[in-house]
């Protein structure tokens, strides 16, 4: 998948294409879903498939005090899409410039004359143009004008929750990571470089692996049963977030305890899948005290990954749910 910031940057002559749009954060199923069917709709045709995103965030350009933490980053977004087969990912520059086009215009210039789109599929709730003031109906007036191909997918669900990046986001702060990972698709997960911590786990408790703090969107403060991600290597964990109350008031923190490993951590960077929540953090009386309970949580995480098989055995399939709109 090619990845471009310009549409000044795309080949000449340019291909017709299918598009889609969107902030895609998260990637989750119902961006999945339509990726896919972009993918679908371009090779009977010989097509570009093409997903059109932001940076940043809207919101942070327009509201930063409301802007939401993201929960993947452009980085992380780019593989997942890319994973979907989509041929070109196009990041456009959301500034003042952008921000003042009506949807007319967004039309005409990006998808129209930028693109060459004969089709474009988004979902029901989208919105474009100045202030917004777009939504499906005024796509598909501009599309007949414009002579273009318009497939508007229904809003999807999963266990009666509707699959978007708001719910996840929502989900995550309460420490739902077991059904926000079902409204992805995939566990929840974060990732970046390893770095020190205060030499608290060594010292006191157990060694744990530190994650550099990011911008995106972490879970709520507590215990984890986790996945951890070391190059190609994956190891089952327990993680903490949050700020070590029992050695006083540190910055939060994401801290990983690998279960039964021995040896030397060489990687520089990790990726943690969260799967279940263990517990809230607590302030313990003393370090052997919390010691007692890591160990405990340590027991209870291998109890979860001796029963996951047998528990994804017999759960019965809950699969994503169309929504008719």
């Amino acid at each position: 998948m090619r990845i471009i910031h310009d549409l000044r940057q795309l080949p000449k002559p340019p291909r017709p294409s299918v598009v889609t749009i969107g902030n895609f954060d998260g990637v989750h199923l119902a961006h999945q879903r339509l990726l896919r069917r972009v993918v679908e709709t371009a090779r009977p045709l010989g097509a570009t498939a093409i997903a059109v995103t932001f940076d940043p965030h809207p919101i942070q350009f327009l509201a930063p005090e409301h802007a939401p933490k993201l929960v993947t980053t452009l980085e992380r977004k780019a593989r997942l899409i890319e994973n979907l087969g989509i041929d070109l990912l196009v990041v456009l520059p959301f500034n003042r410039e952008l921000a003042h086009l009506s949807p007319l215009e967004f039309v005409r210039r990006t998808l129209r004359e930028g693109l060459h789109a004969v089709s474009v599929h988004v979902g029901p709730h989208f919105r474009f143009g100045y202030r917004q003031s777009g939504d499906v109906e005024v796509l598909a007036e501009i599309a007949r004008q414009e002579r273009l191909r318009l497939e508007v997918l229904p809003t999807i669900e999963v266990r009666g929750e509707r699959v978007s990046s708001t719910r996840i986001r929502e989900l995550l702060s309460l420490g739902c990571v077991s059904l926000a990972g079902r409204l992805l698709g995939r566990p929840f997960s974060v990732f970046g470089p390893i770095v020190a911590g205060f030499g608290v786990g060594h010292k006191h408790t157990v060694p744990t692996l530190n994650l550099a703090s990011g911008q995106e969107q972490i879970p709520k403060i507590g215990v984890y049963v986790t996945r951890t991600r070391l190059g190609e290597a994956v190891h089952d964990s327990v993680t903490n977030v949050g700020h070590k109350p029992t050695f006083g008031n540190h910055r939060l923190s994401v801290e990983t305890h690998l279960l039964n490993f021995i040896g030397e951590v060489k990687e520089s960077s990790m990726e943690i899948e969260f799967l279940y929540r263990l517990r809230d953090e607590m302030k313990f009386h003393n370090p052997a005290i919390l010691k007692a309970q890591i160990q405990e949580d340590a027991r209870r995480s291998l109890k979860f990954f001796r029963l996951l098989p047998r528990f994804q055995e017999r759960r019965s399939p809950h699969p994503a749910r169309t929504l008719r709109t």
